[in-house]
């Protein structure tokens, strides 16, 4: 076997066997998968043991993790003699006994028969759902060997399960590691965790022509740059509301109280299982076209009578609450328990029509009482579809807390430069039915 030449920064990461997880975060070309590989490489050669490589999508793995085993085993250490690669199935034997084998995470299916896993790698992390990550955790067992999970990723949004799992959760209140502590340490061992960050620089065998045409992302897509120079989660795609900001709650109420002839508005939301009810209080300052959101109310699994019990200072105060539309059923529920709600209106296209009335606030300013509202607005993107054309009416996420928005400001006019108020131009508002 030829003499090693590894990158610095991965050293104590390849030689590293005492964490049961390892996450490695990075930029392109910092050589993350490069050295998962090697590293795995060399410990299935040191010890006779199965290993698991997964991606979402099996057919990726021919020309990405397989090819890149291949090519350390041929390249980089001259033993291609002393393994047997197969493709039909997909594996990789080690002259000692041991094996690496390829499967897709989009079929979980699949997953179950496999034993006597004790090494796994998910490549592209973010990109398979969390569900399938906590299945290949229950594939990870032996009898004897130590276990151990490998997950590579650029980082892409902080609304991913990734980001979610291993560094916080605002919705449930979680929280084991600050991203910005991992920039700046580049290592971090926490309890069973290894924490690795890399960038392009870290790679040794980068060319500068590549790290150029990295470093040029910087002057015309900042959220390119963002992660694959710099490898930092963030937001991903084209943000929808660019003007929304946080503020400490006592802030934010001092600033509402000062506003002259303020429009006060609620909207809500309804869900049960699988989504959430979600109510909003919102105050508009027209002069200076700001919209302030001071109040949330987040919830499910809850029946209407269990929600009008959560909510029932508004049947007192007969705040005018706009509701989904959808469920009349529920409005006339809660109507029926005092509380001062009607339906909003929804129309074919409406919900762009909303989108582009938030929109045309010029801020749009979130106490800092209202987490779930900040998790899902701070860094909501649009969807693509499959030609990489922006939808303006989808969303990365399914955010409710937009939803109570839009139904607060059913019957709210934006007025223009001149004065004058612009109306939404849809049927309904020509009285066209």
């Amino acid at each position: 076997m030829t003499e090693l030449k590894i990158n610095p920064h991965f050293e104590d990461f390849i030689y590293d066997w005492d964490h049961t997880n390892y996450l490695l975060v990075g930029g392109y070309g910092s050589s993350k998968s490069f050295n998962t590989a090697l590293k795995i490489i060399l410990k299935l050669l040191s010890e006779k043991r199965t290993a698991l490589v997964v991606r979402n999508t099996f057919e990726t793995h021919r020309e990405s993790t397989y090819a890149l085993f291949r090519e350390i085993v041929k390249d980089h250490l001259e033993l291609h003699n002393q393994f047997n690669f197969t493709l039909n199935p997909m594996q990789i034997l080690f002259p000692n006994g041991s094996k690496i084998i390829f499967k897709g995470g989009d079929s979980t299916e699949k997953l179950k028969s496999l034993v006597n896993i004790s090494v796994i790698w998910i490549e592209e992390c973010s990109e398979i759902r969390e569900e399938v990550y906590h299945e290949l955790k229950g594939r990870l067992r032996h009898p004897t060997l130590s276990l151990h999970t490998l997950l590579s990723t650029n980082p892409v949004s902080k609304d991913n399960w990734t980001y979610r799992f291993f560094f916080k959760d605002d919705l449930k209140n979680y929280f084991r590691l600050n991203d910005e502590e991992l920039y700046e340490k580049r290592i971090i061992k926490l309890e069973d965790t290894y924490y690795h960050h890399s960038v392009v620089t870290d790679n040794k065998f980068a060319t500068d022509k590549y790290i150029e045409a990295l470093q040029e992302t910087k002057e015309y897509d900042p959220d390119t740059y963002r992660i694959k120079f710099e490898g930092r989660f963030g937001f991903s795609g084209l943000r929808v509301f660019s003007q929304f900001q946080t503020m400490p709650h006592d802030e934010i109420i001092e600033k509402i109280r000062k506003i002259q002839n303020p429009s006060r508005k609620c909207g809500m939301d309804f869900g049960f299982a699988t989504s959430y009810n979600c109510l909003v209080k919102l105050v508009i300052d027209k002069n200076e076209n700001i919209l302030y959101i001071h109040y949330e109310y987040y919830d499910k699994n809850k029946t209407d009578p269990e929600t009008a019990e959560d909510l029932k200072d508004f049947a007192f105060t007969k705040e005018l609450i706009k509701g989904d539309s959808a469920e009349p059923k529920t409005i006339r529920y809660f109507r029926q328990q005092g509380f001062n709600m009607r339906s909003a209106r929804k129309y074919k296209g409406s919900r762009l029509q909303y989108t582009k009335k938030v929109k045309r606030f010029k801020k749009i300013i979130c106490s800092d009482a209202c987490p779930n509202v900040i998790r899902e607005l701070q860094w909501l993107t649009f969807k693509k579809d499959s030609k990489g054309i922006i939808k303006e009416d989808e969303f990365s996420t399914d955010p409710h807390s937009l939803s109570a928005i839009w139904y607060a400001l059913d019957d709210y006019d934006h007025i223009d430069l001149k004065g004058d108020k612009m109306k939404e131009l849809t049927k309904e508002s020509l009285g066209i039915w």
